[in-house]
């Protein structure tokens, strides 16, 4: 099997794992790294067995495929610039800062054949991938992800740092569009919006509540879907699936009996799932299982959650100074 030659654009905090996932993967041939940090470009290429090149248009020239793990800001200008030299992208949540950069985006990727993958990573967690199975129709979703203060993301709203994971999994099981949103959120320790809660609610009749919080004392990651005679439940951190299924014969108390299944797939990895399944689309041209336009989705619907909380809030703020 040819290995393919990747790179990666941006190796800090979540950029090095992108670099030290691929120097270990079988089917890819990591050819360099690149960061606006020098030092840290030539410390995870000394780690990796790599090279750190000083511009990443050095890197095109070298590579067939890249991950692009640079701020969200500069996703669409070095995005383009990937694709314009003919190389395949891999490019991290949100997929970009507006939904004209996204587009722009998504018609160079097509126009120049090139695959177009956006790193929403839950996709690609175990126990969702083994959820998927289960889903008939879901009728009620909720989801919580809520984690404690942490600096790293707090230059972004919580929607685009945390809810943006949930609305691209709740647009991905619900096969239906969107009717409407309801929303709130406050910023607590952050200029941003810190806690959101958004409503959708689908032309199916299906509703989705997701909350989401960046300053809370405890961490969870669970996703609840309820549907006719099942209910299932996603623990992202554990990476674990418990599905509960209703038998037709029924309790003392005449309630239906339950029959509980949990499955935990603790020792897989998420990212390097990702990344390896994109290594396989470089190779034999196969649609992302998150392309381009389910990252544009997920993105316009996180931007119309923002607006609704921005505006909720200056009408509440207005309030305040003229009671």
């Amino acid at each position: 099997m040819r290995k393919i030659k990747v790179g990666v654009i941006g190796v800090g905090y979540l950029g090095k794992f992108h670099a030290e996932k691929y120097a270990t993967m079988a089917g890819a041939e990591l050819v360099g790294v690149v960061d606006a940090n020098p030092e840290q470009a030539a410390a995870v290429a000394r780690k990796c067995g790599t090279r750190a090149f000083e511009d990443f248009h050095q890197l095109l020239k070298q590579a067939e495929a890249v991950s692009v793990v640079v701020p969200t800001s500069l996703h669409h200008q070095v995005g383009m610039a990937c694709l314009a030299a003919g190389v395949d992208i891999m490019v991290e949540k949100p997929m970009t800062t507006t939904l004209a950069e996204a587009d722009e985006l998504i018609a160079l990727a097509a126009g120049q054949g090139r695959i177009l993958q956006v790193g929403h990573l839950e996709r690609y967690n175990p126990a969702v991938l083994a959820m998927e199975q289960y889903l008939t129709q879901p009728i009620f979703i909720e989801s919580h992800r809520i984690h404690s203060f942490k600096p790293r993301g707090t230059d972004v709203d919580v929607v685009l740092d945390l809810m943006i994971h949930d609305i691209d999994i709740v647009l991905s099981i619900v096969d239906s569009p969107l009717a409407t949103i309801h929303t709130v959120g406050v910023p607590v320790v952050t200029p941003f919006t810190d806690i959101a809660n958004a409503r959708l609610i689908f032309e199916n009749g299906c509703t989705a509540n997701i909350t989401v919080s960046r300053i809370s004392k405890d961490n969870i990651r669970k996703l609840r879907i309820f549907q006719p005679r099942s209910y299932l439940v996603v623990d992202y951190a554990k990476k674990e699936l418990m599905v509960i299924r209703l038998k037709e014969e029924l309790t003392e108390t005449g309630m239906p009996q339950e029959e509980v299944t949990t499955s935990c797939f603790a020792e897989e990895d998420a990212l390097e799932a990702e990344l390896r399944d994109f290594v396989t689309n470089v190779r034999n041209r196969y649609a992302p299982r998150v392309s381009g336009q389910q990252g544009r989705t997920a993105l316009a619907v996180a931007q119309q959650i923002m607006v609704q909380i921005r505006e909720n809030t200056e009408r509440y703020q207005r309030l305040l100074r003229n009671p």
